[in-house]
């Protein structure tokens, strides 16, 4: 059964790999003169939510919900048709990348939200 918070540890692996992901695609000067930081987490209960920072604004792009296992998380895709995170949407683009991984849902979320 897995738990319904995230553990510290697994917390900070996963911000480890956001850091990695945005220094491999946010890093360089293009993207700052874009006002681009790149990806940022927020953890809440079972939750892990994937903000792409874009001109001084956090914009959500997906949710993953913590399944027990670093590799194994549920994903939603934010839908700003309607507001909310949905994990039943599985037709836009990068949808590919999904593969249970936080690093799969960065690369998805590059694809749905283009820069």
């Amino acid at each position: 059964m897995p738990k319904t918070t995230i553990p510290p540890e697994v917390q900070a692996e996963v911000l480890k790999l956001i850091d990695e992901f945005n220094h491999e695609n946010f890093s360089d000067d293009d993207s700052k003169s874009l006002g681009i930081v790149g990806y940022s987490a927020r953890f809440k209960g079972k939750y892990l939510y994937l903000d792409r920072d874009e001109y001084g604004k956090p914009s959500p792009i997906c949710r993953l919900t913590w399944n027990g296992m670093i590799d194994n998380w549920d994903f939603a895709i934010y839908k700003y048709s309607d507001n909310c995170y949905d994990p039943e949407e599985w037709s836009f683009p990068g949808e590919e990348y999904v593969d249970g991984t936080v690093t799969g849902a960065l690369k998805a979320g590059m694809e749905a939200y283009p820069i």
